[in-house]
């Protein structure tokens, strides 16, 4: 089937005629074509809403595109509601039936109040519709919901129980309600709907329509509309924001994925409808937040009057102000080794499927007590892939490992205990009941959890989502980190260093550690101490990368120019930190890109990735925020460290002790490559002796 090409998302209103300036509880439509998200529309009434879709269909229809109109208010009522009111179980009777008593004037004044009474008259007692802006008005229409019993037809949809929509199609006031605009909203449907070309999904054929009209709920996505409305100031409307993410995310679906919920809807759906992928909200709500600005320009501001950040506020501010950039994808299992999980993932089938036998042979019903036991062997044998047979009771049968276990079997003993007399066995007791058997499950359920959301998909995890039938997942895909060097003083290795010039150490180091990272690492190259030509680079690689680390440049002197262009960019902000060795660390935005303004010297540059860009980057790439697991060992050294920062010591562990590299000099790169960890020592005053306990942090716990 070929895909949409065109998605609008209709936030649907009930209200009076709308002011001129955009606000909210107001007509908003979200459009997304050819995957390209356009500014949301404003209507201030239903009849200037209907007039844009009808021109919108024309235009799209003309062009060759296919279009999918969704609206966020119920196509239908709970089972027997139509049959009640029409005499049919058509919903599109019930359309018409709305078409002809609806009464909508441009300035917004409606009968819908009046329709209810009508509506409720037919059926004994108060209700089912209540709700009104008058208490006086319309006694035919309870204030409150108290008192209906909601006996005749159900309060809620099937769709609506699943999606956990909090609000019922027979409320008509008092938030949250969308039984007003499902009252306005179904006349104009029962109109499109006999535009050329149009089907409404569930009730019709929509596979080949070049337009398809659904229902879709925004509340599926408030994860990603409170992420961007936090993102903005307080003249932000969340209706605006609804419509533009859920379109993006919908046109963001994978389009197999899409189409198998759209095709699986269950039988109550022909007649109460359904909410359009509310099956795939994990998915929506991350497709949703790919489009929602991870950083505001003042992301990285400190706290007024903070000059020298401790270490541990530091992480505490990137933590709080970071959330993930890196998009999503789906994947077959043999492709998604070491991906970060997008969504959740729940088991297919038990494991084990079927209760089946641990070892190899002989099952029957029951444990036995104390002394000898005689069954009789019935023919044939059970083996792994075997479907389960029956065995009488009383009898044995012959099992293999990993076998199902058959009818009548609960309940084997180990081939080595068991003498076998033609058509018999003997063994001796006591065997307990159960014995060598698993059960069914006993590792996991159909619908248990098998892999969290920000997961990291190992071998053993592939294992568990084989075993449980999962066959594709949701991943995040590679975040992309660039590396760019600066200084005129910087040569790629391999060239000839001139006088007063050194290799570039950094990159190749960063570029490496990224590698190890698990993510994808972009060699963005070096740029000397040009602002022109560091503004131009960071241009392109802002379109290319997820994340860009610099090194050098990052404090304030002359030559800093990465510090300088991030400061008139209006989105940077230079953290001193408390710690050695580091200190400056320039964190900004280019282009809505996070940059990392690393030290230059190759150790600093590496504690502060370790310490400060590793665990960001891990969240940004969607799994969340990792803190590196540190170890208690004696110390192999002697040192008298002063108050006020925290330090990291290149170190290793040799015969159970911390030891540290000889020098703490910066520039001493050796003890890199020397070390396989680091020693972390807390900002008060210490005098280490040997033997004192230290903490260790292991390189492998900061994933190299």
């Amino acid at each position: 089937m070929k895909p949409f090409d065109t998605i609008v998302v209709a936030d649907w209103s009930a209200a009076k005629r709308a002011p001129a300036r955009p606000s909210k509880d107001a007509i908003w439509l979200g459009i997304t074509r050819s995957g390209v998200s356009e500014d949301p529309v404003y209507c201030r009434t239903r009849q200037e809403a209907e007039a844009w879709i009808v021109a919108l269909i024309t235009q799209e229809t003309a062009a060759g595109r296919r279009l999918l109109v969704t609206f966020d208010f119920p196509f239908g009522y709970p089972v027997g509601f139509v049959r009640h009111v029409t005499g049919s179980d058509d919903p599109f009777a019930l359309w018409a039936w709305f078409a002809d008593r609806i009464e909508d004037r441009p300035d917004g004044a409606n009968n819908r109040f009046d329709v209810a009474e009508t509506l409720n008259a037919m059926f004994e007692g108060p209700g089912p519709f209540w709700g009104k802006l008058d208490r006086d008005k319309w006694p035919g229409v309870p204030y409150r919901k108290e008192g209906i019993a909601f006996d005749v037809v159900a309060e809620k949809r099937a769709c609506d129980r699943v999606a956990r929509a909090s609000s019922s199609c027979f409320q008509l006031a008092f938030p949250p309600t969308v039984g007003g605009q499902v009252m306005m909203g179904l006349p104009m449907l029962s109109r499109l709907r006999k535009l050329d070309g149009v089907r409404v999904w569930p009730f019709e054929d929509w596979q080949q329509a070049p337009v398809v009209l659904a229902e879709i709920w925004p509340g599926v996505i408030e994860p990603a509309v409170k992420a961007a409305l936090a993102t903005q100031g307080p003249d932000a409307i969340r209706d605006r924001e609804q419509v533009r993410l859920l379109a993006m995310a919908l046109s963001r679906l994978p389009v197999d994925d899409l189409y198998r919920v759209m095709a699986e809807v269950p039988a109550a759906a022909r007649e109460e409808a359904w909410i359009l992928a509310a099956e795939l909200k994990e998915d929506l709500i991350v497709h949703a937040m790919e489009t929602v600005t991870p950083l505001r320009n003042d992301c990285f501001a400190l706290p007024p009057g903070v000059h020298w950040t401790p270490v541990a506020e530091a992480l505490d501010l990137l933590q709080s102000r970071l959330s993930p950039v890196a998009g999503a994808e789906t994947l077959p299992l043999d492709a998604a080794l070491n991906r970060i999980s997008a969504a959740p993932v729940t088991a297919v089938r038990a494991n084990p499927p079927l209760p089946n036998t641990a070892v190899d042979g002989y099952g029957f019903a029951g444990g036995r007590g104390a002394g000898t036991h005689r069954l009789p062997l019935v023919a044939g044998r059970a083996a792994a892939g075997d479907a389960p047979g029956a065995v009488p009771h009383g009898a044995a049968i012959r099992v293999l490992t990993g076998a199902a276990l058959p009818d009548g079997v609960d309940t084997v003993i180990l081939q080595e205990d068991v003498v076998v007399d033609v058509d018999h066995i003997r063994f001796s007791g006591p065997l307990k009941a159960g014995a060598n058997t698993r059960q069914a499950g006993e590792d996991k359920h159909a619908g248990d959890a098998v892999l969290a959301q920000g997961e990291v998909i190992t071998p053993a995890t592939l294992a568990l989502l084989a075993a449980t039938g999962v066959r594709e997942v949701k991943v995040h895909k590679p975040l992309r980190v660039g590396v760019l060097s600066t200084g005129d003083e910087l040569v790629p290795v391999g060239a000839d260093a001139g006088a007063g010039q050194i290799y570039d150490a950094n990159r190749p180091m960063l570029l490496g550690l990224i590698a190890r990272f698990g993510f994808e690492p972009v060699d963005l190259g070096a740029v000397a101490d040009d602002r022109t030509a560091l503004r131009a680079r960071l241009d392109t690689s802002a379109q290319e990368v997820d994340v860009v680390l610099t090194s050098g440049g990052a404090s304030a002197g002359d030559e800093d120019h990465v510090s300088a262009l991030l400061a008139e960019a209006g989105a940077m902000a230079l953290w001193r930190i408390a710690i050695k060795p580091g200190r400056p660390l320039a964190l900004g935005l280019w282009n809505g890109v996070p940059v990392f303004g690393l030290p230059g010297n190759p150790v600093a540059a590496m504690v502060c990735t370790l310490i400060f860009a590793r665990p960001a980057m891990g969240l940004l790439a969607g799994k969340g925020w990792a803190h590196a697991q540190g170890f208690t060992v004696p110390a192999a050294f002697s040192k008298r460290k002063k108050a006020g920062r925290r330090e990291y010591l290149r170190a290793r562990i040799w015969e159970g002790q911390a030891e540290v590299f000889a020098s703490e000099g910066s520039g001493r790169i050796s003890g890199l490559s020397w070390a396989d960890g680091l020693v972390e020592l807390p900002e008060p005053a210490a005098d280490i002796s040997p033997g004192d306990p230290v903490t260790y942090i292991p390189y492998g716990s900061f994933g190299i």
